[in-house]
């Protein structure tokens, strides 16, 4: 009985992810690369990965909080609440968690990177490796 009900709850937490995941709108690399580089709106870019995923590389200027702490984050996230916040991990899943993390709280300008990181690599779009001065992390 207990494993039917696990499988039932793994299967319902897996609906409602799939269910979300479609629900936050997509951001092409080149519609991002275009905000970025027009400064048309305040896009501010989230990186879900976990600290040592962003040091191998990351897309300049993402701010870095693992997936598994946005939620413990919100106090300092909030202030990107009016912004444009674009949001990917390596492929898609952890930025999906972060994604209805968010939602749930207030963040309504959502957008996930298509491809995320392993596109956006995929596509030779530049990284930076390592952390610097201007790579901002929620602390």
């Amino acid at each position: 009985m207990f494993k039917i009900k696990s499988l039932l709850a793994l299967a319902l937490s897996l609906f409602t992810f799939v269910a979300f995941a479609g629900d936050t709108l997509q951001i092409s690399q080149q519609e991002l690369l275009n905000a970025l580089e027009n400064n048309t709106e305040h896009v501010v870019i989230l990186d879900v990965r976990s600290e040592d995923e962003f040091i191998q590389g990351h897309i300049a200027g993402a701010i870095n909080v693992s997936y598994d702490n946005v939620a413990s984050k919100l106090g300092q996230l909030t202030q990107y609440q009016k912004s444009k916040l674009v949001v990917y991990c390596r492929s898609g899943r952890r930025a999906g968690i972060a994604e209805q993390v968010l939602a749930e709280n207030g963040f309504t300008n959502l957008r996930h990177l298509t491809g995320d990181m392993n596109g956006w690599q995929a596509a030779n779009l530049p990284v930076i490796v390592g952390k610097t001065v201007a790579d901002k992390k929620a602390q």
